[in-house]
């Protein structure tokens, strides 16, 4: 029983350290993260933050790569709706989710690029793991390749071309909203609606409007 309740207190310990480091780099950016601040906020030694990492490196990948969130499971329902529902309502969910996304991940990865070693070991790392921003584009090109097979989607539209400019309008659309510190107008809910609409138009065959 001691034992166990050794490895658990070692468990809360390290999720302290990381959440102490995403605090800090929500006040005080990524540059301002320092071993001897992430101690000072969860209350022990700097030593003590290498018997669960063996450098600020380490620990800042670690915090990145367990405190983002995952922008899988909007992609994942998108490519279960091929051919169901309506597209447009499939896409406009879709990039919700991802916009979502894109809110947080902003305000977390800004820093990567003043700090090159980081960046690095992070590309790295997303390498491995097989993921990256590449893929959920992938991932909408093919929903709207498989639509258009279907004749739901307009043959005329480039699916990579509209897969990366619904990404695209996300990500700036969050940016913008995190650098001016405000919501853009119009609303997200019209503005996506709008935007699916304009970039993938469904196939005209005589049907009614979805």
């Amino acid at each position: 029983m001691q034992e166990i309740a050794k490895r658990g207190a070692k468990l809360n310990r390290r999720v302290d350290i990381i959440r102490a480091a995403e605090k800090l780099m929500q006040t005080r950016g990524l540059s301002g993260v320092t071993t001897r601040l992430i101690a000072q906020e969860v209350g022990c030694s700097e030593g003590a933050l290498y018997v669960h990492f063996k450098g600020r490196l380490e620990l800042l990948l670690a915090m990145l790569e367990e405190s983002l969130p995952d922008m899988l499971g909007p992609l994942r329902v998108l490519q279960e709706s091929v051919g169901q529902g309506s597209v447009h309502k499939n896409l406009e969910r879709a990039l919700t989710g991802i916009y979502r996304f894109h809110q947080k991940v902003i305000l977390r990865t800004a820093g990567l690029f003043a700090e090159p070693e980081l960046l690095a070991a992070y590309r790295n790392s997303l390498r491995k793991q097989g993921k990256g921003p590449h893929l959920s584009l992938q991932i909408v090109e093919a929903y709207i390749r498989s639509e258009q097979r279907l004749k739901r989607v307009a043959t005329s539209v480039d699916a990579k071309c509209a897969a990366s400019l619904l990404m695209a309008s996300s990500f700036f659309r969050a940016f913008s909203e995190s650098f001016f510190g405000k919501p853009v107008q119009p609303a997200w809910g019209r503005f996506v609606k709008q935007l699916v609409l304009t970039v993938a138009p469904k196939a005209d065959t005589g049907a009614k409007p979805e």
